[in-house]
């Protein structure tokens, strides 16, 4: 059975929420009774290797596809098309008429979300000129590279204004460049109060971007919630060299410590923070003479927390997409 929808997380609004979404395709099941809930303004990342269920499930929030089970909201709605006009989507497959010009490919998409050709044309221009590319605004679809004609397709995705805007792998296929000003304007977007969601599998867009994140595995979310909450879920760790191997300073660290010996003669040792805390272990280690040469609190990753949460297969399988990427 499903679970009724909240009203608000955590005391703000809710841009998107959904509970128990399931959807099959003939006897594949994509997506295993997925809960989210994305709070108005945030950064919200759907974390997964390809093929976990992301696309599918950004389908099902926006409406695109119905799920067979479960219930979603887009701003209070439960037809999401019924507020198509206030969102902005770039699907994972791109795609653009070669022979349009950049602002009448622009204004076409502002069309699409009921802005007006006339004032989608004007704010296409103002858009293209804002982020550099002022001198191809009269150019065709088929004369841009692949970057250029990315970014005059999320620009149709922006121009009408949207409240809430989806991203599906809009980092895919853009250079290092082009991924870093996409950041930019992510950022510069839920500056303005936009709601920002956007799928990947590259583990540090969504550790440098996101308030919030789902990770998918297998079609189901074993954790949506804060980046940092993630984190914590594994003990910080402390990372100390020392000049000296012995003593009894050594009887203050935990029994799972690693220990690493340099050629140099220092020692490296990392273990999760002591119960006692830092203060009485740095303590036994001044005391006891261990030549402290540094130490530091190292919180754990993302990536780390990830391993955890969905497991070495799904970690693997997001690292190969990366490789692949890259490769490409």
């Amino acid at each position: 059975m499903t679970r009724p929808l909240a009203a608000s997380h955590d005391t703000h609004p809710l841009a998107i929420e959904a509970r128990g979404l399931v959807k099959h395709f003939d006897d594949t099941l994509a997506v295993d009774g997925v809960d989210i809930a994305v709070p108005e303004g945030a950064i919200y990342g759907i974390l997964g290797p390809n093929g976990a269920g992301k696309t599918t499930t950004l389908r099902m929030l926006l409406g695109i596809i119905d799920p067979d089970e479960g219930v979603r909201r887009v701003f209070g709605n439960d037809r999401p098309h019924e507020v198509a006009k206030l969102i902005g989507y770039l699907p994972e497959e791109r795609g653009l008429y070669p022979a349009m010009k950049c602002d009448d490919a622009i204004a076409f998409m502002g069309a699409l979300r009921g802005l007006s050709l006339e004032e989608g044309k004007s704010r296409g221009r103002e858009l293209l000129e804002r982020h550099g590319l002022g001198h191809a605004v009269d150019r065709q679809i088929r004369q841009l590279s692949k970057g250029m004609a990315q970014t005059v397709q999320l620009l149709g995705t922006l121009v009408h204004r949207p409240k809430l805007v989806v991203f599906d792998e809009p980092f895919s296929g853009l250079d290092a460049i082009n991924q870093g000003k996409l950041e930019v304007m992510i950022r510069e977007l839920a500056d303005r109060g936009t709601t920002v969601i956007f799928s990947t599998h590259v583990i540090h867009h969504a550790e440098r971007l996101c308030d919030e994140v789902a990770i998918i595995a297998a079609g189901k979310v074993p954790y949506a919630g804060s980046v940092d909450l993630a984190r914590d879920r594994i003990p910080a760790q402390v990372r100390l060299e020392t000049r000296t191997a012995s003593g009894d300073w050594r009887t203050a660290f935990p029994a799972d410590v690693r220990h690493d010996a340099k050629s140099d003669g220092s020692h490296f040792w990392y273990f999760p923070v002591p119960d006692v805390g830092i203060e009485a272990l740095l303590k036994r280690l001044l005391d006891g003479e261990a030549g402290i040469l540094s130490l530091s609190i190292e919180r754990a990753g993302l990536h780390d927390a990830f391993v955890e949460i969905a497991g070495e297969a799904a970690a693997r399988a997001l690292e190969d997409d990366q490789a692949k990427e890259s490769a490409a």
